[in-house]
């Protein structure tokens, strides 16, 4: 599009500007991965508990846990340092059946550190654990997760138990924020509960609501926690350019979060964290840049629309074309959402209310930061607009570029 001399003249200063904003944000974000912690694995862990009736009045639990994270941890704590070396050397050879010949090879040191923290009691009496057969490595979220099976005696039937789960604490140091994903059907009951150190334990007669406000919290806390889509979140509020456009774009990316969610929770769809965490990363990148390429293309205009508003929505071609790609983008994350509670298991239906009331949870969240940030950023753009767009501006790089730098990281596996 060639545009008038003057308009050159003008967008020169924007061009020398856009590029030091982007070299200096390039700058602090690089220092930062290089001081700061990993922020994919390592970070936190989710633990899957099943639970059913076991065969002669046992309670059978079915434990799934970070295979390392495991290792590690068992290891330090039974001062166990062949585990260590066994368990480490096959997770560096990605070797599942060394991985599970390693923790069989000790077992009695796995399975005390697990049953110090995970119990089952009937009654107000600990039920005893005995562990059945070996040890089974499957996959979470791309990593290795040990398969525990372990059978409860308890010294009297009752109609309710309770569960606790104190696995991975922070004290530990390894991990932070260990969350245990329980599904159960045992007592004449079915259902799911959220457990963390702030809510260790659940007992299987406790009320649907209580396990509802759980999910709730666990959902407004994965978007609070999750960097990446709290970053998604802003590049969208910075590239709005009047509430309409953020209100549509929200509901976009909503209802295309929710459908993959929920097809994964239904079990019709299971795709890869491999793949799916690098366009998550990508989205992050080509949202953010969308904006930063307006204000470099289009100067103190980038604010404006383009052509007049088309049909119902009031939106021009550039917002449609936007719209359209946030949808896109907001399927693959609903994708990741799945992917944070370990979604890729038929046992997914049981879940399938407390996952709605998860989704709510990220929602609720998502529009109250929108309801926070939007209104300040269109004050500001009233009163000083040139203030305003240079403030969207510099988001927009720091969050492309952080986006960038995420999407190399996890299309290389580092």
């Amino acid at each position: 599009m060639h545009w008038p001399e003057r308009g050159s003249r003008m967008l020169r200063p924007v061009h020398r500007t856009v590029i030091a904003t982007v070299v200096g944000i390039a700058a602090v974000i690089i220092v930062f991965l290089n001081a700061g912690p990993a922020l994919a694995h390592g970070f936190s862990s989710t633990v899957y508990a099943n639970i059913t009736a076991g065969d002669e009045g046992h309670i059978r639990t079915k434990l799934g846990l970070e295979y390392d994270l495991l290792v590690v941890s068992a290891a330090d704590y039974e001062d166990d340092d062949s585990l260590f070396d066994a368990g480490t050397a096959a997770f560096d050879a990605g070797d599942p059946e060394g991985q599970a010949a390693a923790l069989d090879t000790h077992a009695a040191s796995v399975a005390k550190y697990v049953t110090e923290r995970f119990s089952v009691t009937s009654r107000g009496e600990v039920c005893k654990p005995t562990q059945v057969g070996g040890v089974t490595i499957g996959q979470q979220e791309g990593v290795p997760y040990a398969d525990l099976l372990l059978d409860w005696t308890c010294p009297e039937r009752a109609d309710e138990h309770e569960v606790r789960s104190a696995l991975f604490p922070d004290g530990e140091t390894y991990v932070k924020g260990t969350k245990t994903i329980v599904t159960y059907e045992i007592d004449g009951r079915s259902g799911s509960a959220a457990l963390d150190a702030g809510s260790p334990s659940f007992s299987t007669a406790q009320a649907w609501y209580e396990r509802f406000r759980e999910f709730f919290v666990l959902g407004a806390e994965h978007l609070l926690t999750g960097i990446d889509h709290i970053l998604f979140l802003l590049a969208l509020i910075a590239g709005s350019r009047r509430l309409r456009e953020i209100v549509l774009a929200a509901t976009s990316f909503t209802l295309a979060h929710s459908v993959t969610f929920m097809l994964a929770a239904l079990g019709l769809v299971n795709v890869p964290a491999s793949v799916v965490e690098p366009i998550i990363a990508l989205s992050i990148a080509v949202v953010a840049g969308w904006h930063l390429w307006g204000v470099w293309r289009r100067g103190d205009r980038a604010t404006e629309l383009e052509t007049a508003g088309r049909g119902h929505f009031n939106l021009d071609r550039a917002g449609w074309i936007r719209l359209g790609v946030v949808f896109c983008f907001g399927l693959v994350h609903g994708l990741g959402f799945a992917g944070a509670l370990g979604i890729d298991e038929a046992w997914s239906w049981t879940l399938l209310w407390s996952l709605l009331v998860f989704n709510v949870g990220i929602e609720t969240v998502q529009l109250a930061i929108i309801a926070v940030v939007f209104p300040l950023l269109i004050l500001l753009r009233r009163r000083a607009p040139k203030i305003g767009l240079w403030a969207t501006g510099v988001v927009s790089a720091g969050v492309s570029l952080m986006g960038l730098i995420w999407f190399v990281q996890r299309l290389s596996g580092s």
